[in-house]
């Protein structure tokens, strides 16, 4: 049984007079925050105002590039070239590290966002030009990528510093992919129902999934979402449930 996990947040997904999320509460329970930047939501000054609450916890910061997309929150698939998919992360990613600079912290890793993330995840083509972009950037950049998918793979592939994650309130498909958000049983509501799957999967090292047997993943973090309603009692929930089952919550990466 895993003794120790990470939990992570999409967060900075706010933008102008218009905000997404408690990302103040959310950070007081997070280990690993997924920082907009940009492109599906964010501006400078909610990368600037996120990374410094991050930084101020000791939550250790990530990049959180999508699909520039706002008025779909970046969940639409939008078709790209290979090309255009290691632009749209690197331009995002290197945003990130500029406001990161001026807040006195760093980005320490990168996990895509919505739907490139999921066409990520399926893809390999799409994977790798994701991974070629962080690589660009710097090796030493981090991945954070879905179980068992073609991220995962083409982070390790690129000899980047790769990490799985699972998602505490979301469904998952027998091929280890999420259950699209456009079905019902997308996400999980309960926060007893979503606490009770994840340690069972910290137990047994097996997630169940809505079309098949229960299947194998690997985790280091878990990933609460910070736009869903009620994501702060979730997050609450889950990281006390943990205790009580006598995990210890940390960050996957040390802080630098």
């Amino acid at each position: 049984m895993a003794r120790t996990i990470d939990l992570n947040s999409d967060l900075g997904e706010s933008y102008g007079p218009w905000q997404m999320g408690d990302d103040a509460a959310l950070l007081r329970v997070v280990t690993s925050a997924n920082i907009a930047c940009g492109a599906h939501a964010s501006d400078p000054e909610t990368m600037f105002r996120t990374l410094t609450l991050a930084r101020d916890q000791g939550v250790v910061a990530g990049a959180h590039p999508g699909f520039a997309d706002r008025e779909g929150f970046g969940r639409r698939l939008i078709p790209h070239t290979m090309g255009e998919v290691e632009r749209l992360v690197a331009t995002q990613v290197g945003a990130l590290m500029g406001a990161a600079a001026l807040v006195g912290t760093k980005v320490r890793f990168v996990k895509t966002h919505g739907a490139l993330g999921n066409w990520a995840a399926a893809e390999p083509d799409v994977a790798a030009a994701v991974a070629r972009a962080v690589k660009a950037i710097s090796p030493d950049l981090a991945m954070l990528a879905i179980s068992g998918t073609a991220l995962d793979r083409a982070g390790r592939d690129a000899g980047l510093p790769t990490f799985s994650e699972i998602f505490a309130d979301r469904g998952y498909l027998s091929n280890g992919q999420l259950v699209p958000r456009s079905r019902p049983d997308a996400m999980l509501h309960d926060p007893e129902e979503a606490a009770t799957r994840l340690i069972q999967f910290l137990e047994t090292g097996l997630m169940p999934v809505v079309d098949g047997a229960p299947i194998k993943l690997d985790a280091v973090s878990v990933c609460v979402h910070g736009d869903s309603p009620g994501a702060v009692a979730m997050a609450q929930h889950i990281r006390r449930r943990l205790g009580e089952a006598g995990i210890t919550v940390a960050p996957f990466l040390s802080q630098p």
